[in-house]
């Protein structure tokens, strides 16, 4: 079955492409202002693991909220990064794209901490697997990894530390700022995996 991979060149979809290898992988500029950072972390791995990859540029941005666009906090929002509806919106983006290539499963990177968003859970997984299945040519959604924490993945895909540094999991820059929710897990992440090593992040 033909597979491709919605990266976002953070750590979890940079891991899972490492493991599954798809045959394509899709990153989207959607207005986000890390766009810059994570399309640079999804090239490099692509590129050293030989997956065809494609950037989608929409600009999304007058849609959004929180971290992600430098913006208001929403009162819904169950954290500063929240974006509306944003999974749903890029994996549609990506389903329309990747349907060209024929691809019958669409991956993503959503593990078992972004249990905290209503689209990182199990019932959104299925729900939208089940409408993106009962459109034409039945592509299949699936999120290998969702009861897999993020050093759970990284240690079952076997991804070399080198390669899993391009990650960029920064919420407001292109440059980590170190602050944010996404700079916070990346620096957990990494002193939990290699700390033993005498490595400091």
């Amino acid at each position: 079955m033909k597979s491709a991979l919605l990266l976002s060149g953070g750590m979890d979809s940079i891991a899972l492409a490492y493991w599954k290898r798809p045959a394509i992988a899709i990153t989207i500029d959607y207005g986000q202002l890390p766009a810059k950072g994570e399309i640079r972390a999804a090239t490099a791995v692509a590129e050293a693991l030989g997956i065809k990859h494609e950037i989608l540029r929409v600009d999304c941005k007058s849609l959004g909220a929180g971290d992600l666009t430098g913006g208001v906090q929403l009162d819904a929002a169950p954290s500063p990064e929240w974006w509306p509806y944003r999974n749903q919106l890029l994996l549609t983006m990506a389903a329309m794209r990747v349907i060209h290539y024929d691809v019958q499963e669409l991956m993503i990177g959503t593990v078992a901490s972004d249990e905290t968003h209503r689209d990182g859970q199990a019932p959104f997984i299925e729900l939208i697997d089940h409408l993106m299945a009962f459109q034409e040519r039945g592509m299949h959604v699936t999120a290998p990894a969702l009861n897999l924490s993020c050093v759970e993945l990284v240690k079952k895909s076997g991804i070399s530390r080198p390669l899993l540094c391009h990650a960029h999991s920064c919420h407001k820059s292109d440059i980590m700022c170190g602050e944010c929710r996404g700079c916070i897990k990346y620096r957990a992440t990494m002193q939990e995996l290699y700390e033993e090593e005498g490595l400091r992040y």
